[in-house]
């Protein structure tokens, strides 16, 4: 990494105040954290820093409170869930800025963990207003970015604070970027991409960087709709807007050209609607009835996609290849990943809905790396910089 990392600076009883992403899922009734594969994430950061003795103020978002203060999303649990992993006590504020926040700070001792309040109770957050970013800035002497999963976003705790304090990347970031990117610019070859999700357009960059650095793109999901609309098949009602169809086209020719192996579905499973109970059969690509749509990939194509992943030195997987959140239609998603689990490879996931599939399925640690972030790994693949990065101080 080019940026500067936390054991590059001398925090020693410091204040240091880190971003991390805390935004984990809650249970609405109980508000109980039902998954705290985030918080688990950050813990190298948090240790090191308890380790050096720096007096540590965390700050996170929580969920999508819009600027006000939302009793449901403020960080308690969050607090509490951080204070039984670590085995020692982590202090809460009443907000995230301002004179009580600051008298809080100044009674931590060395090693001693604050969390802030819920950010995004203050609209200037996400709005990167220096006013809100000098008042962050103010709580501490250094500040560590550790939230990869909001790096895309230029928020005043991802971007604007980095103007008023050493700004350094914790070790989540350091080896979030550095694994990613590692994976697409530097793969042992062969190499393989695994393209799932839902629209064309939305990965349009990502399709276009990685044809460049890929021996074979494996492409499921409503994304393989445009595509095989573009190879002329039937695809029943299955969605796969004109615009779309166009840009895979052109990208199909793209592949040829480069030489990418470009494979795509040969079967898939049907359903009469789009329903998790919804009849459903597999049925050849180009042979959907009319009124029928595509919720999987099917079982001939898992065949002809293993074998290609069997060959590969190294794996680069975004978007799931299958409507995952309806059980019936998840069959061609988790067969691949059970695959994965048991090769030996570089096994990259590129985080969003294929991460939260790996860790249903308990796999995760069968992978080489899941991210914590899908936008800010979609941006990285796309081979675009991430604010949040860019932002910090240079080696």
């Amino acid at each position: 990494m080019k940026k500067k990392v936390l054991r590059d600076i001398d925090i020693k009883a410091k204040k240091v105040l880190v971003r991390v992403d805390f935004s984990v899922p809650l249970d609405r009734q109980t508000l109980a954290i039902t998954d705290d594969t985030r918080i688990q994430a950050a813990l190298p950061t948090i240790k090191y820093l308890i380790q050096e003795g720096a007096r540590i103020i965390l700050c996170s978002h929580l969920g999508r409170p819009e600027g006000k203060v939302v009793e449901k999303l403020r960080m308690a649990p969050v607090a509490s869930r951080l204070s039984q992993i670590l085995g020692t006590p982590v202090r809460t504020a009443k907000d995230c800025i301002g004179p009580e926040v600051e008298a809080a700070i100044d009674e931590l001792s060395s090693g001693e963990v604050l969390i802030l309040e819920n950010l995004s109770f203050h609209p200037e957050e996400q709005r990167n207003a220096p006013e809100f970013a000098k008042a962050l800035a103010r709580l501490a002497e250094v500040y560590v970015s550790d939230a990869f999963g909001v790096a895309h976003r230029a928020y005043a705790s991802t971007v604007g604070v980095t103007k008023y304090l050493p700004s350094v990347a914790g070790f989540l970031l350091e080896k979030e970027v550095d694994t990613l990117t590692g994976a697409l610019d530097s793969p042992t070859p062969p190499c393989v991409a695994i393209v799932g999700g839902t629209k064309v357009r939305d990965k349009i960059g990502l399709l276009e960087n990685v044809m460049r650095k890929v021996d074979s793109l494996l492409v499921g999901g409503g994304m393989g709709f445009a595509f095989l609309k573009a190879s002329e098949y039937n695809l029943g009602s299955s969605p796969a807007p004109e615009g779309e169809i166009g840009v895979a086209q052109r990208l199909i020719e793209r592949s040829a050209e480069m030489g990418v192996h470009l494979l795509l579905p040969v079967d898939v499973v049907v359903a009469k609607s789009f329903d998790p109970e919804a009849k459903s059969r597999v049925v050849t690509v180009g042979e959907v009835p009319l009124t029928w749509q595509i919720m999987d990939i099917g079982p001939k194509t898992v065949t002809i996609f293993a074998a290609k992943l069997r060959k590969a030195k190294t794996i680069i997987w975004n978007g799931s290849l299958g409507v995952f959140e309806f059980p019936r239609f998840r069959s061609g998603t988790t067969a691949i990943v059970e695959l994965l689990a048991k090769l030996e490879a570089t096994k990259v996931i590129a985080g969003g809905s294929i991460a939260e599939a790996i860790e249903a399925l308990g796999l995760t640690d069968k992978m080489t790396h899941v991210s914590t972030g899908g936008g800010a790994a979609l941006r990285l693949f796309e081979g675009i910089p991430l604010p949040a990065v860019e932002a910090l101080s240079d080696k």
